[in-house]
């Protein structure tokens, strides 16, 4: 349990680009992912604005057999996977292959799948539903196609804790290497849920952005004239390493896994908790876990979905846990950009988080123009800030009251790191 972890590699599909260049750049400049839906007619919604992935084609990472069989939110995860396994220079062999495992989540799965499906069910039958409609929809086949396709033969499994999977699915990795079950692991989160009904279920909780006008601007966390979350879809993956085994390959290191933190509301199905306190459990769970001050927290990535509900309950929980030390944080919301991309937020956001600490900038927040009162901290507004990050950390919490949170810290290739 005394092993350090880190990251060694990385890969991103995502709706500002498919690659962690094109991120990066989107993310410096302050560039929206969001526009109208062009993946189905969504005229007749209340909502017709998403953050679509743009330009991605699975014949690149997929036989076109296997592109066939799979779900977009697996489409997604391979592509992710397979960037991370090479951006890492992970060689997986037989020699090794029962030391690499696979950690993926996905909040809904292959809702694109359920729709077409059942569509043919009620029109032309159950003899014409295709035979690879279960292993299509199912929420653990992302992870279960990246180890087939991979060969990676270690720990196998998968997480489903709604808006909360991304960064949970990273810290069950971390775990499992820390207990010595796994040199690496390939981990994050993937989602799709582009679809008629997967708009129609948010439209009508009325939880989605109404701003079809000014798509650009309608994901404006903290903000005071925020009106609901932006779909959006994608997925991140990283490689989740022992530090040991990583420097014994030469590996490159994005940072190190120092704190993971988890809690249940134990309130509501959708709600946030009172005051955010079940946010500030988790948080107070990584700092616990990273044996750190929260004065030591430079950077917070937050979950910032921009509905009015959950930027004030997580602008409280982070002032409980941080006292006067949350005025001297910087925190931005990355879905202020990227739109909610639901299960795949938190590995996405894990990722930003380790460009920040490359980079040594925080990432903005698009889009603040209204200050809240009940929003009263420094959200990075608008602008990439230079300045220095040593530890960050990356909040995602989720439908059914459940709190995900990393720490993350760079990593300087020393003995202490």
């Amino acid at each position: 349990m005394n092993r350090r972890v880190v990251i060694t590699g990385a890969g991103i599909v995502s709706p500002l680009g498919i690659s962690l260049d094109a991120n990066w750049e989107a993310i410096r400049t302050g560039r929206s992912g969001v526009g109208p839906i062009t993946r189905f007619d969504a005229s007749d919604f209340s909502t017709r604005i998403g953050a679509e992935v743009k330009e991605f084609d699975p014949l690149q990472y997929l036989e076109r057999a296997d592109a066939r069989r799979l779900d977009r939110f697996c489409q997604y995860a391979v592509a992710a996977a397979r960037m991370a396994v090479q951006d890492g220079g992970l060689q997986i062999t037989d020699a090794n292959a029962d030391r690499i495992g696979v950690v993926i989540g996905s909040g809904i799965g292959g809702m694109q799948t359920w729709e077409t499906q059942h569509a043919i069910l009620m029109t032309k039958g159950w003899r014409r539903v295709s035979p690879f409609t279960i292993p299509m929809m199912i929420g653990d086949m992302a992870s279960g196609m990246v180890s087939i396709l991979l060969q990676a033969k270690g720990p196998n499994t998968a997480v489903v804790t709604a808006c909360a999977t991304g960064t949970n699915a990273i810290g069950d990795a971390a775990e499992i290497v820390r207990r010595g079950a796994a040199e690496v692991m390939i981990a994050g989160g993937t989602e799709a849920p582009m679809t008629p009904l997967g708009l129609a279920g948010f439209c009508q909780m009325r939880a989605v952005s109404e701003r079809n006008d000014d798509p650009e601007h309608a994901s404006r966390p903290f903000d005071a004239q925020r009106d609901g979350f932006v779909m959006g879809e994608g997925s991140g993956i990283v490689l989740v390493e022992d530090l040991d085994h990583a420097r014994a390959r030469g590996a490159t290191v994005y940072g190190e896994i120092i704190g993971y933190g988890m809690s249940g509301d134990a309130y509501h199905i959708t709600a946030p908790a009172p005051c955010g306190v079940g946010a500030a459990r988790a948080m107070r769970a990584a700092l616990h876990d990273a044996g750190i001050q929260p004065e030591q927290v430079d950077y917070i990535n937050a979950h910032g979905t921009s509905t009015p509900l959950n930027d004030a309950l997580e602008t409280q929980g982070v002032k409980t846990v941080f006292g006067e030390h949350a005025h001297r944080l910087a925190i931005s919301s990355s879905k202020s950009q990227i739109g909610h991309t639901l299960g795949a937020a938190g590995a996405i956001e894990s990722i930003y988080c380790l460009l920040a600490l490359q980079h040594q900038m925080a990432p903005p927040t698009i889009n603040y123009e209204y200050p809240d009162p009940a929003c009263d901290l420094d959200y990075v507004p608008n602008q990439a800030r230079p300045m220095p990050i040593t530890i960050a950390m990356n909040n995602s919490f989720g439908f059914g009251g459940h709190n995900a949170v990393l720490l993350l810290k760079r990593y300087d290739g020393a003995a202490g790191g």
